[in-house]
């Protein structure tokens, strides 16, 4: 077993002449629940993308599930479960459809069994028919979250995801959360609510580009 499912050095990245990364450093040992906290435009989302493959870090080195984040890029994504700030599922499909789509994208087996299991596990049985650009916020979360781990990834990366959804979606978001991390997976999530870090094992405060403390 990977002791550290992410280990990252002095990772930067630019933008022309903005930094929006600046020598970051941090380690997510193996099943944990790890917090990345901070304000909006404090480069949480960038540094993520640089975790999962999506983007090359311009100086620094590491490994996300012993792989290399510079050479095995295109190996990372198909590994780990990255769920986005914004919805990025088809909004005129189903929600068992948009399943479906994600199922074949992984190449699964046996796509109906692991479809119907996802949309147990998650509440969303009774709702498989119904279009996803019709689903509220939370339940649209959910959706996400079900593609997402699917394919079973090691690690999930989550970026805000509890962004502009009620308090009481927010509560069972993280309900599920811990019981993938009670079931071996390892989670890092993005978050700018302050009182969701109490919900996490450990800690990693950035700001302006900086990893100012973890805890």
């Amino acid at each position: 077993m990977i002791k550290s499912a992410i280990d990252v050095q002095g990772l930067v990245k630019r933008f022309g002449d903005r930094v929006a990364v600046d020598r970051v450093s941090m380690r997510v040992e193996s099943g944990e629940i790890a917090g990345f906290l901070g304000p909006n435009g404090s480069g949480k989302t960038t540094t993520m993308r640089v975790m999962c493959g999506l983007l090359t870090p311009d100086e620094g080195e590491g490994t996300v599930l012993g792989m290399d984040i510079r050479h095995d890029k295109e190996r990372i994504k198909r590994e780990i479960g990255y769920m986005t700030q914004s919805f990025s599922l088809y909004e005129d499909l189903t929600i068992e459809e948009n399943l479906r789509f994600v199922a074949g994208l992984y190449e699964l087996r046996h796509v109906a069994d692991q479809v119907r299991a996802q949309l147990d596990a998650l509440g969303l049985t009774e709702r498989r028919h119904q279009l996803a650009g019709t689903l509220s916020g939370g339940w649209k979360q959910r959706l996400a979250l079900a593609a997402c781990v699917m394919h079973r990834p090691k690690l999930l990366l989550l970026d805000e995801p509890t962004a502009g959804v009620d308090p009481k979606a927010r509560r069972d978001f993280w309900k599920e959360i811990h019981q993938l991390s009670l079931d071996g997976m390892t989670v890092l999530v993005s978050t700018h609510y302050m009182d969701e870090a109490e919900r996490c094992h450990r800690v990693n405060y950035i700001s302006r580009g900086k990893l100012i403390v973890t805890t």
